[in-house]
Parts: structure tokens; C-alpha cells; sequence
């Protein structure tokens, strides 16, 4: 993993950290769902454009 990855991350498990001890659970159910979202885009754009049957 990059440097850049890995700082990217220890931020965002500081950020959901910080969150879930002030008890914003509305804010971390966000973060979780736009991490979600952002792993589809990344399995799409490493899936085959054509489908093998």
C-alpha cells in the first residue's frame, strides 16, 4: 500500500473513532455508507465490460 493510502486511512480511523465516542451514530452510519459506495465504484471499474456465459 502507498504511503498516501495509509495515511488516508489512519485519518478516516480517526475520524470514525472520534465519532463513535461522541456518540454521532448518524454521522458514522455517513462515513460507512459513502465507503461502501466508493468500493462498488472501485469493484465496477475492476470488473470485465463483458460478461463471459
Amino acid at each position: 500500500m502507498s504511503n498516501e493510502i495509509e495515511q488516508f486511512l489512519e485519518r478516516q480511523d480517526e475520524a470514525v473513532s472520534a465519532l463513535f465516542l461522541e456518540n454521532k451514530g448518524d454521522e458514522l452510519t455517513d462515513i460507512l455508507v459513502a465507503a461502501l459506495e466508493e468500493a462498488f465504484e472501485i469493484l465496477l471499474e475492476s470488473a470485465p465490460a463483458e460478461t463471459l456465459h
